[in-house]
């Protein structure tokens, strides 16, 4: 009997055991709402905190700076002209937005709100675009005739007025990453609108495993249909393409990427870009700009970065096609 009872009390100890050690490697899942889009948050604690709480603050605050859905947020006022002194979130992406336009000739633009407003992918009804529309709303668009003084925006026509989706998800993305390592958090992936960071394993002990999707028009569903699965961490990736918010009128199609510089759609080969950099906000800038300057450009301006992994669909023939960086084609095996 004596035996029985401390075999017991023996397996009582390791169901315990396995029970505290399965506790300490949990892995924690945080979804949500944010920036007019959809946030998807995996990460390890051993201290087995719920997060949670504290990642709604920081995203909280962070869309009532630059979220241009929000009527009541900064990004918003600066816009209607009722204030013009900017917080730390609105200085970071302003002054990394100005070096990447004049980087990219001006392919990333933040100014450029009024044009895509023109052509029905803003928050205003579309218009009947005229080359003369374009010549009148170009007057008062591009990073050239605005600058930050201090935090105080000054610009040069009272007209001017930002949208920073194309940067801003993924520095919102960094600004969650960083928090996470500020409290000890060494596994995780962060997910906001698309743009993804990872970092350390996930709860199989492996890289984190990330879909690309098939640039296809009927692909509506983000992760239905995949072109390819990559295999990565410590890194960050984001995708720009043009197969979901399009518009077809008088048999001509027109996409939501518009060029600032001719204030017009593109029409070109390249479907969708994928970017791998150190940082979500990079990677989401600069798949935007792939997708503005068309393949070639795109290709030269990643010769000119290294560093960084891309993974390019383009049609050619009616079939479509990939360019790949060497260290893209190492993360499918």
């Amino acid at each position: 009997m004596f035996r029985l009872i401390k075999y017991i009390g023996f397996l009582t100890l390791l169901l315990l055991f396995a029970a505290c050690r399965q506790e300490r490697n949990a892995y924690y899942t945080i979804d949500g709402f944010t920036q007019g889009t959809s946030y998807h948050i995996i990460y390890h604690d051993v201290q087995q905190r719920d997060l949670s709480p504290a990642i709604d603050s920081i995203l909280k605050d962070f869309s009532k700076s630059l979220s241009v859905y929000d009527s009541l947020s900064l990004i918003s006022k600066i816009n209607r002209n009722e204030t013009t002194e900017v917080d730390q979130y609105f200085a970071q992406v302003f002054h990394r937005a100005k070096e990447i336009y004049n980087d990219t000739r001006g392919a990333l633009d933040i100014s450029a709100a009024p044009l895509f407003n023109a052509w029905g992918f803003g928050f205003k009804k579309r218009e009947k675009v005229t080359p003369q529309l374009i010549d009148s709303l170009k007057t008062f668009t591009g990073m050239d005739k605005v600058r930050l003084e201090g935090r105080q925006i000054v610009k040069s026509d009272a007209r001017i007025t930002f949208n920073m989706n194309a940067i801003a998800q993924g520095y919102s993305v960094d600004v969650v990453c960083e928090w996470f390592a500020s409290q000890g958090i060494a596994d995780y992936l962060v997910e906001i609108g698309g743009e993804i960071r990872c970092h350390g394993k996930n709860k199989k002990g492996n890289q984190w495993a990330v879909g690309i999707d098939k640039p296809e028009e009927n692909n509506m569903t983000a992760g239905e249909h995949l072109q390819t699965v990559v295999h990565f961490t410590n890194r960050a990736m984001a995708t720009s393409g043009n197969y979901r918010k399009f518009y077809v009128e008088n048999g001509e199609k027109y996409s939501h990427t518009i060029n600032p510089a001719s204030g017009r759609p593109v029409t070109h080969s390249l479907l969708s870009a994928t970017l791998f950099t150190a940082d979500a906000m990079t990677a989401d800038a600069y798949a935007t700009v792939c997708m503005v300057v068309g393949l070639e450009r795109a290709k030269e301006i990643l010769q000119q970065h290294p560093e960084w992994g891309a993974y390019l669909i383009y049609e050619k023939d009616g079939m479509l096609q990939t360019f790949t960086t060497a260290d893209v084609q190492d993360m499918m095996k």
